[in-house]
């Protein structure tokens, strides 16, 4: 009965603590960290520890040993002040009084529920109740009931409410590193600043790195909490200032470093360590809201100094929020922190807008800071990159840094796919839009969009933010008249971009629109995301292949769609990244929980003959396909082949699209690999280049080669990056009853010349007049030799055979077959040996020799050591260096061996003893009786 004053008093509570803190963190705003202020920035409210967005519903846990009271259900409220803010207030309410009246007898509570429910038919839980059950999840935030008065009824902009874009346990970390040059170094220090951001997934990191003040960087060395090197990254070549690369299958020691922020990075250039940088890889909470950044830099030569700063306007206010990382602009060698006062203007074409002074500490010299109503010249200044911002450190040694202030540069691709289940009136067309994006310093974003299976002309192409009600879309840009019909593309650019517009822009929070003459709100529509950087070689910067239904055959009237990049790299692997959206789910939510679609690639005029890409689960397939065959790549060529993708409702196919990839590597019909001599016809200087080039014998050899030493002609040599590996030739056994080792072979052959009088000899087929060609060691066979195949850079491979075919010229391998083993413990004579073997030593004892061991259905034998024992036979195990441990007792179980240790008595007297040879201790002069018990040992 008092259970509805003991929740208002808790509920007063937490009310009364919110208020007190929101007043602190008022109070004490410039004296918390940054991502602190990033949470009270974002809208919503607090319960429990737990931040709710708005609209959001929950059930409140109050802990032990009350737990989660499933009759009370908590609404995060939006509501305005008198100032028009928008914030979040917490509501909770009995919902136990909405339970709905049942009719049956004896209705069931449910685990988790506040209502009871009736149940149906025999089973513990009917069909009912487990619908029951499953209508009680929410995959997706719902609409309030007020919002949903407001939209109508088939108005759902589902495009802000995606799919997963990760499947299930796939989590992605970021962090950030500032990069100075080296101070300790008795060499001159650079004056380069380079700032590096990070995406952990799974055991793969991804990064991306801008630079200034710098040559361009030729190495990338991540370095363990020792300093050792633990991953380097050759930089290729080229005119961007932006790094891109990927360290795959991060060591698990290495990843604890990782997330630990034990882990530095450096990079340099080819003029050695006068230009090098090297910093910390740390985690930030200000990364998730960053849209604008700056790298700063000094003037002065040979500096070691510089910082980065992160920066977000606020969602509904012009308030820019930023903090500095700095490093090298505060010397101080003490151990001890002092206060260190700072200054930070911003400026644009060195005049002073803003000016903020602050103490930071040396030890943590980073720094944040709102700057509040921005002016409109401030904004405009903002998103044409002219904001420069500038750190200096009052005091004896006055030092500065400054840099530009321009949009979030990273690695990651701006693009959106546009489906008909996303449209604001959700249909099924068939149809596919792609948009691709590029942002540019100066705030300009160029575009490239191109559409097609649609059910009428185009009449408008926008961009557009989420819209409040419906009939009200809110379009910022007009892209209408780029577009051209007899293309279906529209290519420009957008240069009247707000700070605002690029905020939302990098935020995911804008949409690309297209309506034809028979849907004027829109046929398709697209939420703009950025995709993350995978590092798959795929051409992310040209139009992708779109995905739709319209191109399946015969076509299918669904509401998804998607695109693909596809690309063949110089080793014919296929890399590809695809992206869907509204793809089709079946109704076992099991089946959807483990897999979402099938990726397929094929020809067009062979549809059985498709090549399976992966299963995927959410949004995103991606991967490299490397065994592809000739006649496939011959398709990929001239663009007769198509990508697709199955769902359990569509298994024939629902989206496709027909590929077309220009290929860097040769279609060879035998697919023959570079023989050693093409490898010596290149330059040898060229040779001497390369840092995986192997020296051996005063030649060098490239990497993957493989070759014959001139000192032992029956040995093979392969070179795996710099590292030269012999290996002898390891020659097959041979059944014949004479062999012969033919002049210059190392391994003999079976004579074949001696002819039996009585046996008449058949016609002799013609051999091949070459022999056999086997590319795994690169070499011509004689027409029926066998041997070892010798695969680099495992070496020879003694479980296959490979023989040659005289008539044919064609090499046939077949996987040795090894004999049965009566021992019961086999062993390999050597670590290369295929097969095991019954070790010479291990002989049955002249009990054991007859009867009871060929007997199958008698009891099986155990063996300790050297020994072999009946079944239920016990024995004291000896054990070498100890002797006989009579402690420990063992028996034979049906072929088991079982030891037990003796279990000693409690002794309850003071004069303990132990005797030798004895187990247990006794008491002197006064022996206790006591049952033995056993212990497992």
């Amino acid at each position: 009965e008092y259970y509805p004053y003991f929740l208002s008093c808790v509920f007063f509570i937490f009310k009364c603590f919110n208020f007190l803190l929101l007043e602190l963190t008022r109070i004490a705003l410039h004296d918390i960290p940054f991502n602190i202020i990033l949470i009270c920035l974002m809208l919503g409210c607090s319960f429990g520890g737990r931040f709710y967005s708005l609209e959001d519903k929950w059930h409140p846990d109050l802990g032990e040993p009350f737990g989660i009271m499933h009759c009370v259900q908590c609404h995060c409220e939006p509501q305005k002040s008198r100032r028009g803010k928008v914030s979040g207030k917490v509501n909770c309410k009995n919902i136990k009084q909405d339970c709905p009246a049942l009719d049956c007898d004896n209705p069931v509570q449910l685990a988790g529920h506040c209502c009871k429910t009736c149940l149906q038919g025999n089973h513990p839980l009917s069909s009912n109740a487990i619908d029951s059950v499953l209508n009680s999840f929410e995959y997706f935030p719902r609409k309030s009931k007020e919002r949903e008065e407001e939209l109508h009824k088939s108005y759902n902009d589902r495009s802000y409410l995606s799919s997963e874009d990760v499947g299930p346990g796939e989590s992605r970390t970021d962090f950030v590193a500032v990069l100075t040059g080296l101070k300790d170094s008795w060499l001159p220090s650079s004056s380069g600043v380079a700032r590096a951001r990070f995406t952990l997934t799974r055991s793969s990191l991804t990064f991306s790195i801008t630079y200034q003040r710098m040559g361009h960087p030729t190495k990338i060395v991540f370095l363990d909490s020792d300093g050792t090197p633990a991953f380097e990254y050759r930089v290729p070549k080229g005119d961007s200032d932006m790094i891109c690369g990927v360290w795959k299958n991060v060591a698990e020691p290495l990843l604890r470093q990782l997330q630990s922020e034990q882990m530095h990075i450096s990079m340099s250039t080819s003029t050695g360590q006068r230009d090098e940088v090297e910093g910390r890889i740390i985690k930030h909470r200000a990364l998730f809201a960053e849209t604008f950044s700056s790298i700063l830099t000094s003037e002065e030569e040979n500096s070691a100094m510089g910082g980065i700063a992160m920066l977000t306007l606020s969602d509904t206010e012009n308030n820019l929020h930023f903090i500095l990382i700095l490093q090298g602009l505060i010397q101080h060698r003490d151990r001890d922190p002092i206060l260190v006062p700072i200054r930070v203007q911003l400026l644009c074409r060195q005049h002073i807008l803003r000016e903020i002074r602050a103490n930071i500490t040396s030890h943590d010299p980073d720094f944040a800071e709102v700057l509040t109503d921005l002016k409109s010249r401030e904004l405009f200044w903002l998103s044409r990159g002219q904001l420069e911002i500038a750190v200096a450190a009052e005091g004896q040694d006055p030092r500065q840094i400054s840099g530009f202030i321009t949009g979030r540069k990273s690695c990651d691709t701006i693009q959106s796919v546009m489906s008909s289940s996303d449209a604001l009136i959700p249909g099924k067309t068939g149809g596919v839009g792609s948009a691709i994006f590029n942002l540019h310093d100066n705030g300009t974003l160029q575009y490239q969009v191109q559409v097609t299976g649609l059910t009428s002309d185009v009449v408008s192409l926008t961009i557009e933010l989420k819209p409040r009600r419906r009939n009200k879309r809110s379009i910022l840009c007009d892209l209408t008249p780029e577009f051209s019909k007899a293309t279906g593309q529209a290519i420009g650019s957008w240069s009247r971009l707000e700070a605002r517009h690029m905020h939302m822009l990098l935020q995911n929070e804008l949409f690309i629109n297209v309506a034809t003459a028979h849907s004027q709100e829109g046929e398709l529509r697209g939420q703009i995301k950025a995709l993350p950087y995978s590092g798959l070689e795929a051409p992310r910067h040209e139009l992708p292949t779109p995905l739709a239904g319209h191109f399946v055959s015969p076509p299918v009237r669904t509401g998804a769609s998607g695109h693909a990049w596809v690309s063949v790299d110089k080793y014919c692997h296929l890399h590809y990244e695809i992206l869907v959206a509204g793809l089709s789910q079946t109704d076992d939510l099991t089946v959807n929980a483990r897999l979402h679609g099938l990726a397929e690639i094929g020809e067009l005029d062979d549809s059985t003959h498709m090549r399976l890409l992966t299963g995927f689960y959410g949004s995103k397939a991606q991967g490299v396909l490397k065994d592809i065959s000739v006649e496939l790549l011959k398709h990929l060529d001239q663009g007769t082949a198509f990508i697709q993708v199955s769902t359990k409702l569509n298994p024939r196919g629902e989206i496709r699209g027909q590929v077309c990839t220009t290929l860097a590597c040769s279609i060879c019909p035998t697919h023959k690999q570079p023989s050693l001599e093409d490898f010596l016809s290149k330059d040898p200087e060229e040779l001497k280049k390369d840092p995986h080039t192997c020296f051996f014998e005063n030649q060098h050899y490239p990497h993957g080669s493989s070759w014959t030493p001139n000192y032992d002609k029956c040995f093979s040599c392969i070179c795996q990056k710099r590292t030269v590996i012999c290996d002898p030739v390891i020659c097959p056994a041979l059944t014949c009853s004479r062999t012969i080792k033919p002049e210059g072979k190392c391994c003999p052959i079976c004579d074949e010349t001696k002819e039996l009088k009585d046996v008449k000899v058949p016609e002799r087929v013609d051999e091949h007049p070459e022999g056999c060609y086997f590319e795994g060691d690169q070499k011509m066979h004689a027409p029926g030799t066998t041997w070892h195949p010798f695969v680099p850079p495992f070496g020879y491979i003694k479980c296959a055979v490979c023989s040659c075919k005289g008539s044919t010229g064609e090499v046939h391998c077949e996987k040795v077959t090894c004999p049965m083993l009566t021992c019961s413990h086999p062993v390999r004579r050597h670590p290369t040996d295929c097969c095991k073997v019954c070790p010479q030593e291990e002989r049955t004892t002249a009990a054991l020799e007859h009867s009871d061991m060929m007997q199958a259905d008698s009891p099986r034998y155990c063996k300790f050591g050297k020994n072999y024992y009946h079944n239920s036979d016990s024995w004291h195990p000896w054990v070498p260096l100890f002797g006989e441990m009579k402690c420990i007792n063992c028996w034979c179980d049906h072929g088991v061996t079982k030891c037990q240790r003796k279990q000693c008595p409690l002794l309850t007297c003071s004069n303990i003893t132990r005797t030798e040879g004895s187990c247990c201790p006794e008491c002197l002069g006064n022996v206790q009786k006591s049952s033995w018990t056993f212990k497992c040992w």
